[in-house]
């Protein structure tokens, strides 16, 4: 069961709001040296370590599955459908939550990404939604939300007709955005951490996908009055397709929660240059900061997300390395799992460092 972070009126009705805990947080804030030194910076750079979330090999997804899967028990749901891409984080830990609570789980693996190494679809992910005993269906689109959706609603049709009562976790954009939720709370946490450290932290660099992490911790942040950085690596869309989900959620965030907007379009801050060669493929940068994290701080990520997040964090770092009271914030959201899914890739970049 999760430590509370207390919620101050700020951020409206969200202590009202249905939430499963699943993990034990708060989870790390950790000071970065080898890295700091292995970049030439003379700022101080952190690491918030939400691949660190507990269940099933942690990540970002733990905090979001929290008020889905607590909707799900105030419905009174046996069942969890989820929709994702072959190595999904958020599939696998849909899958870990459910059992956690004593429900079924059917997972939908959409062809996102053109890969036909056995390793990514026999390893990683794929291994542990099979250990946790999901019911496997496919999908052969990767970029059809809506479609991935409604075949979800098929699926639980079925369900309904055997007398099970599913609930579904949308993919696409247009439904109440719950899992952003998690990281409206993160923010609490975050700067709870900042205070109780003495941090002084400029930026925080994290993933944008679906948008529920980068919308949440932006919206909670701006909410309880920081103005800290935040900024979005792009790893699915460019940023000016990004920029509109983000604007989106953060609105539907204010409307979920009761409360003013609070987030303007120049705090949404996004960079694409390290999405190719495209969502699920790794390009050199990305390889290379996977290698430079591994070790300089013993951080394992993954070549979708958290490889390319460092790779726009230490170039960040490089562009601002003669600061010296800059702080900085890599937010690891997991994705560990998926590493065993691209040894062959990751093959190519386990040459030594300079």
């Amino acid at each position: 069961m999760s430590i509370n972070v207390a919620l101050p009126g700020d951020l409206g009705r969200l202590a009202e709001i249905s939430r499963a805990y699943l993990f034990s947080g708060p989870t790390p804030l950790q000071p970065m040296p080898n890295l700091t030194r292995a970049c030439g910076s003379s700022g101080n750079l952190f690491v918030k370590r939400d691949d660190c979330t507990e269940l099933a090999f942690g990540g970002n997804k733990v905090r979001q599955l929290e008020f889905y899967l607590g909707e799900a028990m105030a419905q009174d749901a046996d069942t969890i459908l989820i929709t994702g891409a072959v190595q999904s984080n958020f599939v696998r830990l849909a899958a870990a939550a459910a059992r956690k609570l004593g429900m079924d789980c059917h997972i939908q693996l959409e062809e996102r990404v053109a890969k036909n190494d056995p390793l990514y679809r026999t390893s990683g992910n794929v291994l542990l939604d099979r250990l946790l005993g999901a019911t496997m269906h496919s999908y052969p689109e990767g970029e059809d939300e809506a479609g991935a959706d409604r075949q979800l609603g098929v699926i639980a049709d079925g369900l309904r007709r055997e007398g099970k009562s599913p609930y579904i976790i949308p993919l696409g954009p247009g439904h109440a955005p719950l899992g952003a939720l998690g990281y409206v709370v993160a923010a609490a946490e975050l700067l709870e951490q900042i205070t109780e450290q003495k941090r002084h932290i400029d930026e925080i660099v994290l993933g944008s996908g679906s948008g529920a992490t980068h919308a949440g911790m932006l919206f909670g942040l701006r909410a309880l009055g920081s103005l800290i950085r935040v900024t979005g690596i792009c790893v699915r869309r460019d940023a000016e397709q990004q920029f509109d989900r983000i604007q989106s959620r953060c609105q539907e965030i204010a409307d979920l929660l009761d409360v003013e907007a609070c987030v303007s379009n120049d705090d949404i801050v996004l960079i694409d240059d390290f999405l190719a060669p495209g969502y699920g493929k790794a390009g050199e940068d990305c390889l290379q900061a996977i290698v430079l994290a591994a070790q300089t701080e013993s951080l394992m990520l993954d070549p979708t997300y958290t490889g390319k997040v460092m790779a726009g964090f230490i170039r960040g770092v490089k562009e601002t390395a003669d600061d010296d009271q800059r702080g900085m914030v890599f937010l690891h959201t997991g994705g560990t799992p998926a590493i065993f899914a691209y040894e062959n890739d990751l093959d190519m970049a386990l040459s030594p460092l300079p």
